[in-house]
């Protein structure tokens, strides 16, 4: 096997959000940016929106105004 291949790994990596939330972890680069982050994603948040998708044939009958008779 070859010898010191693999890159220093960092144990203070500063990570930004492109909110303005920065943290620490580890990498082997010492500076992350990220567009979201556990402070503003919906999912952690509770600002995620449930909408309730129909499927593919109730999307075209209400694009054309068609009724669905079954």
């Amino acid at each position: 096997m070859k010898t010191n291949i693999h890159p220093e790994y960092n144990h203070e990596c500063e990570v930004h959000c492109a909110c303005g939330h920065t943290f620490k972890t580890g990498s082997v680069k010492d500076v992350l940016k990220t567009d979201v982050c556990s402070q503003c994603h919906p999912f952690y948040t509770g600002k995620q929106k449930n909408v309730e998708a129909g499927g593919r044939v109730d999307k075209f009958m209400k694009k054309f105004n068609l009724k669905n008779e079954e």
